[in-house]
């Protein structure tokens, strides 16, 4: 009886170690299953390959990238931790912005509190590099998921006509820990 047991319980460990490890395929490829690649959506609502294209962007890019650094201790400023360089940057619709992980445990999110109305925003991975075409004019509020509190946060000015439609909105946001304080500084600075 013991010894039953025992055989189908190496048996079940044995299934669950395979099926962690995406194996059980018997055709001799070490793919994943097409209906694998839908993350734990329901098969009925999975979506056909070809629709897992990347997103298009909201405006046509206009070939101007500005870069934002990320980084754990700022390199200008001895006792500034965790902060994008610049925090404050003032561009044009279809410029391109793209954050850089120059440092790791740091991404960029926008604030959808503090976008333009009918903007989508971004959402970024930690220690990977995220762009985002800016397709209206208004003010762009980011921050690091993880240090939002600390204070690492950013504001993006798109001017253009209705530049001002969502500043004051942008401004009354509340925010966690140091991130308040450092806004108001970024709104300071830009003159808003």
């Amino acid at each position: 009886m013991k010894r039953n047991i025992l055989k189908g319980s190496v048996a079940v460990a044995g299934l669950l170690a395979l099926a962690a490890c995406g194996g059980g395929r018997t055709d001799g490829t070490d793919e994943a299953p097409a209906e694998a690649a839908t993350e734990a959506a329901p098969a009925e609502e999975a979506a056909p390959a070809e629709a897992a294209a990347p997103v298009a962007p909201e405006v046509e890019a206009n070939g101007t990238v500005i870069d934002i650094n990320m980084y754990t201790r700022d390199p200008d400023e001895a006792s500034g931790m965790q902060v994008f360089k610049p925090r404050l940057i003032r561009a044009k619709v279809g410029d391109t912005v793209r954050f850089i992980p120059t440092d790791p445990t740091h991404q960029s999110s926008s604030i959808p509190s503090m976008l333009p109305e009918g903007a989508a925003g971004w959402e970024g991975e930690i220690n990977k590099e995220v762009s985002y075409v800016l397709p209206t004019a208004g003010v762009y509020g980011y921050q690091c998921v993880p240090h939002y509190a600390a204070g690492m946060i950013g504001l993006i000015i798109v001017e253009g006509d209705g530049m001002e439609a969502n500043v004051e909105a942008a401004k009354a946001v509340t925010h966690p820990g140091l991130a308040g304080r450092e806004f108001e500084e970024i709104f300071t600075e830009a003159g808003l």
